[in-house]
This record gives structure tokens, sequence and C-alpha cells, in this order.
């Protein structure tokens, strides 16, 4: 049953294939055959597994969902590979499946360093493979394919969608998927159509509106947003980032007349004050380094910038590095914790930020009186010693996964301030890449630290447990 749904899948990746290779035929585009190649290995591989084999039992278990949620992400990575293998803007095997998983775990690190050179086609490619990433290729399957609804959906679905608990919206799972893409659907429609009012044309604004919503960070221009020189195309693009930064579970709610679950949510409420607490650091720090205050420069410019770096997009307009170690640790704290469970964004999630705090405070409160019995109450509801335990440890083995990809890649010959700022970046999904040993910028890092970092991209998109657990004994003993 595990190759016959990733054949399912295989086909339908086949199908968004078609979107780039429809884009190369309007603009005449030579890579129209390096599409037209990818989608016929990939529908006929697909069809091969979905029609010539006879699954003994149709029904999936919990470890066959968390199997296949790891494996597709590889597969798809491994099949969406080939057109910037055959392109005219060719890379190796190794940059290929780099820049494949980047955008499908909506990392956003390029192996291009020209992307105002790349065809049309490839920059629409790259940009869904965000967007197909930023919701999740297993939530887009239920959503098409009931028929995973009775077979190991509810696991894959908890596999692949971040966050703690998932809720359920509708009765069935695959409804909760339709309703869920639906919402993400809508909304990258109408950010399309607002940038598409300002200086962007339909080809940008369909591609950024795909990198925006998905927080992803992909852009069409080796400037990134600051090539339109646009305080409209900033303020867009930060409403959106902050909405893919939202568990679209409550923007769901919203959207149904439920506006009181968003201003009751404890998380989403959080995920305000951290942004505007941090826009107060950064704006006294501003103030006291620079003579220019307009209004771009004071409001637009510093919320895009904790926007974009909170959600892990990762777009960018200005350079706030120049501002000092203050505001770049203030980054690298929103960097690391990200925005809400249940959206697009990476990080380790503001919710396990709420649940390490209350559950400190209540240890600390316990070293003074042993005998008190106090709980985490997230949204006031009481949470299960369980599930904060599991947080716990999950925010610990974060922390170790950083490590150790940081200890590899100083192994592969990176510098250890490189290595460790990078394996933590991919980890959380942030798609910054240092490389200040090395001139030749990313596409000259060794291709072993190339597979690292695609590694914990997976990881961190996954969150953790969905890939680690494939490495237990426990995973493959009956």
């Amino acid at each position: 049953m595990l190759l016959k749904v990733l054949g399912w899948l295989l086909l339908i990746e086949s199908i968004f294939m078609l979107v780039p290779l429809f884009t190369c035929t309007i603009y005449e585009e030579h890579d129209f055959w390096a599409f037209l190649i990818a989608v016929a290995v990939t529908l006929a591989s697909g069809m091969i597994m979905t029609f010539c084999i006879r699954p003994a039992s149709s029904n999936m278990a919990k470890r066959e969902g968390f199997l296949l949620t790891a494996l597709v992400w590889v597969v798809f990575s491994f099949f969406g590979l080939i057109p910037f293998m055959l392109c005219d803007t060719p890379l190796d095997f190794t940059d290929a499946f780099f820049e494949t998983m980047s955008g499908f775990s909506t990392t956003g690190a390029s192996i291009y360093a020209d992307i105002d050179s790349l065809s049309h086609g490839i920059n629409i490619w790259r940009c869904l493979t965000q967007w197909l990433g930023g919701m999740g290729i297993i939530l887009f399957t239920l959503a098409v394919l009931p028929m995973l609804n009775h077979s190991g959906g509810m696991q894959m679905f908890n596999a692949e969608v971040t966050g703690i608990t998932h809720e359920k919206l509708r009765p069935r799972i695959s409804q909760t998927a339709k309703s869920l893409w639906m919402i993400y659907f809508i909304l990258t429609a109408i950010v399309c159509c607002l940038l598409w009012i300002g200086p962007m044309n339909l080809f940008d604004s369909l591609c950024h509106a795909f990198s925006t919503m998905s927080t992803g960070g992909f852009s069409t221009r080796t400037a990134s947003i600051a090539a339109w020189d646009s305080d409209y195309i900033k303020v867009v693009v930060t409403l959106f980032m902050f909405l893919g930064g939202v568990n679209f579970a409550l923007i769901y709610k919203a959207a149904n007349g439920d506006w009181k679950s968003l201003l009751k949510n404890d998380t989403f409420m959080a995920y305000l004050k951290i942004i505007l607490l941090a826009y107060i650091a950064v704006l006294i720090v501003i103030c006291r380094h620079t003579s220019d205050f307009s209004f771009s420069k004071l409001v637009i410019d510093p919320i895009f910038q904790i926007v974009t770096t909170i959600t892990s997009t990762g777009l960018t307009v200005d350079d706030f590095e120049s501002l000092g170690a203050f505001v770049m640790s203030i980054l690298f704290i929103l960097m690391f914790f990200g925005a809400c469970a249940g959206s697009t964004s990476g990080g380790a999630k503001i919710d396990r930020l709420l649940f390490l705090l209350k559950n400190t405070n209540n240890e600390l409160y316990r070293s003074l009186h042993p005998n008190a019995i106090r709980s985490v109450r997230i949204n006031g509801s009481i949470i299960s010693p369980d599930v904060v335990e599991k947080v716990i440890a999950f925010l610990c083995i974060y922390v170790m996964i950083i490590t150790i990809g940081g200890i590899a890649l100083t192994a592969c010959g990176m510098s250890l301030v490189d290595a460790f700022f990078n394996s933590f970046s991919c980890v959380s999904n942030i798609g910054l890449v240092s490389d200040t040993g090395n001139t030749g910028g990313l596409p000259a890092i060794p291709d072993i630290c190339k597979w690292i970092l695609a590694m914990l991209m997976l990881i961190g998109r996954l969150e953790l447990f969905t890939v680690l657990i494939l490495f237990t004994r426990a995973f493959w003993t009956k």
C-alpha cells in the first residue's frame, strides 16, 4: 500500500509540474523540454507504482504513516530536481537536490546566485515547491484522495502538520485537509491580486504569493523584495507573512465568524506581543543609529524584517546587520522559536515557548512549596503532564539536533561559526546560509555539507520525531 500511495503522490506532482511547463510555453523558453521530460518521468513512475502494484492490504498502520510521510518528501525532491538538472542553468545532482529540498521544506536557501538569469519556468517551479510544502504534501493528498481517510490518514496528518496537538476542524480528516487547503488557496489568491495591483506584474505576483503564504522566501529577483523599492509591496507581503505564521485552524474559525477564538488564544496573543516588543526594541536602536526618520525606515522596514524573521520567510529589503549585535540577537531569538504551531512557519514554535515558560514557573514555585500541585494551562485548559513532557523533550532534542548538525559540518571542513549557524538555520527552516570562510558562497560548500543541510531541512520541516523515529530499533521491530 505504501508504494501505491507514493505512486498517487507522484501523479499529483506531475500535474503540478504542468504549471512551469505551460509557463515555459507562454514565454517561449527552451526549459520547456526540461519540464516535459520531468513530467514524463514522474508521470510514468507514478502510473507504474499506482496501477502495477497490488497491495495485500489497503490499510496503513501508524508506523506506515510515519514512513510514508518522511519518504514522500524525499521522493518528491528526487523527482522535483529533474528540471534543475536539465534546464538552461543546470545544477549537478547534489545542488539540484539541495534546491528542491530547500523549496519543499520552505527553507528558502538557494544555490542560485543570480536569480534574475533564471527562466520563468524554473522560477515558478521553485516558488511552487514552497507553496506545496508550506501547507503540506500529505495534507494536500488527504484532501484529494479521501480513500486515505480510512487508511492511516490521521497518522499522516499528525506526522506532517506542525504543532503539539492537532485539532480536527471537521468530522473527517479529509474534510479538515480540504478546509485548511481552501483557506491557504484563498489567501494565496488574495495576496497575488494585491501584489498585481502594485508595481509587480502577474508572474512576479504569483511567485511571491506562493513564497509569502508558504513563508518560504524564494524570490524571482536576486535583490528579493528590495528590487521593487515599494512600500506598498512591503506592507502587503508583511501582512500575509504574518497570516502565514498564524495557526490556520484559527484563521478557519475566524473566517467562519468565530473571531473570539483569536483573542482568546494564548499563542496568538503571545505572537502579537512578541512582534510588538521586538519592534519597540529594534526601533530604539534604529533611532540611535540613523538620521533618516521617514515612515518607511521607522515603521515599515523594521516590522517587515521582524515578521519575515519570526515566520522564517527570509524575504529581505534592508541590511539589518549594520544595526549591531543587539538587533541581531533579537532576530536570532525570533528565528529559534518562530511563529505559531499549525502555521507554515519554521522554528520551534511559540506554543512550545509558552509551555516551557509556564512549566518553568511551576517548577520554581514548587521549589518553595514542594507539596503544591500546579498544572500548565493553555487557552484556559489544563495540559496533561504527558504533553508537557513531550514538549520539553522536543526542545531538548531540537537543540541536540542543531548541535550534532553543527559538529558534523565542522567535521566536513566548515568553520565553527558557519557550521552551527547553518545547522540552526536549516533545522529552523530559515534559509540564511553563512559561508564567511569561503568566497565562493553556497555553491562552493562541499557536497557532503549540502547533503547534511538538506537532511536537517527535512528533520526541521517534519518537526524531528517523524524523521528521527525511523532511526530507532523499535520502529523496525514487530
